[in-house]
């Protein structure tokens, strides 16, 4: 059965300390009042440190009782409709800390940060790991290529029996940590790993179907690599012309690498927006490889 605790009343817990007082024993005192023993003796210390008035229950609200309905949408809309960092913050993320002052700035009223998550939480928010966009993206640009640039390259390979794949490259160190695994508890576990510092480049691409390529070379990747890459993928889809989508890189737009789509009858290249990673979804290969701790794929 649950033990009374804040719901006893003042004169409970009066009557309490002065029995202990009197020398009453402690276990005894908690039964009388129901009672934990480690609460009475928290009453006992703060009766005898601070006197009656500590005894007293402390009027608590609701996580969002302060704020009016008004006050509540305001938030809500600052909250969605603006960085932080234009409302004078030096960080880019929001976090309860830095809601609880908005709250004071906007509203002059003062809450703690577990209150500032309740006040979010009621307001259907949740903590989430956001997507970048680089601010010098043309949304303009971003929107042809999703109405207009990729449903035409999509009807042209239906159309001329192609394969679309998206590509790009990478670089994983040897001293990038990533992963978990399973230990005995307070048992951190080691993995032995060499102490030098080196990297190697990689390249894949993904079609829209989830057919993937690899190839993974020791030093920087020039135009040399990137041609021996499409010269692999060419010869991966025997009979076809390849679609293949790429930024606007160096090592895409290089005379070398132009010289040789030119040649190349069977590929062709197409150009996404520029500082728009998020229309190519071979960045995800790297992404969630990199989160998972995973060893780069290679064919």
């Amino acid at each position: 059965m649950a033990k009374k605790g804040r719901r006893s009343t003042y004169e409970e817990r009066l009557a309490a300390v002065r029995m202990l007082e009197q020398k009453v024993p402690v276990d005894r005192v908690a039964a009388a009042v129901d009672v934990d023993r480690s609460t009475l003796l928290t009453w006992w210390k703060n009766y005898r440190l601070i006197g009656p008035e500590s005894l007293r229950t402390k009027r608590t609200r609701g996580s969002d009782a302060k704020l009016s309905d008004a006050q509540m949408r305001e938030l809500y809309a600052l909250l969605v409709g603006a960085d932080p960092r234009q409302l004078n913050f030096g960080f880019a993320l929001w976090t309860r800390a830095m809601v609880g002052e908005l709250i004071l700035r906007r509203f002059k009223i003062r809450v703690s940060v577990a209150t500032a998550g309740r006040v979010l939480k009621r307001l259907g928010m949740s903590p989430q790991k956001p997507l970048y966009r680089a601010y010098q993206q043309d949304p303009e640009r971003v929107a042809q290529w999703k109405t207009a640039i990729y449903p035409e390259i999509r009807r042209r390979a239906a159309q001329e029996d192609a394969e679309i794949f998206f590509a790009d490259e990478a670089s994983v160190r040897t001293d990038f940590h990533a992963g978990t695994t399973w230990a005995p508890v307070g048992r951190t576990p080691v993995v032995a790993k060499t102490g030098a510092r080196t990297s190697v480049m990689m390249i894949s691409a993904v079609s829209p179907k989830g057919k993937l390529r690899f190839m993974v070379h020791d030093n920087g990747l020039k135009s040399e690599e990137f041609i021996t890459f499409c010269r692999r993928l060419l010869d991966d889809v025997p009979g076809k012309k390849v679609f293949l989508i790429v930024d606007g890189g160096r090592i895409h737009t290089s005379k070398m690498t132009r010289r040789f789509v030119q040649r190349t009858e069977r590929l062709e290249l197409f150009f996404l927006p520029p500082y728009s990673p998020e229309l190519n979804p071979d960045e995800w290969v790297w992404k969630v490889r990199h989160e998972r701790g995973e060893e780069p794929m290679c064919r």
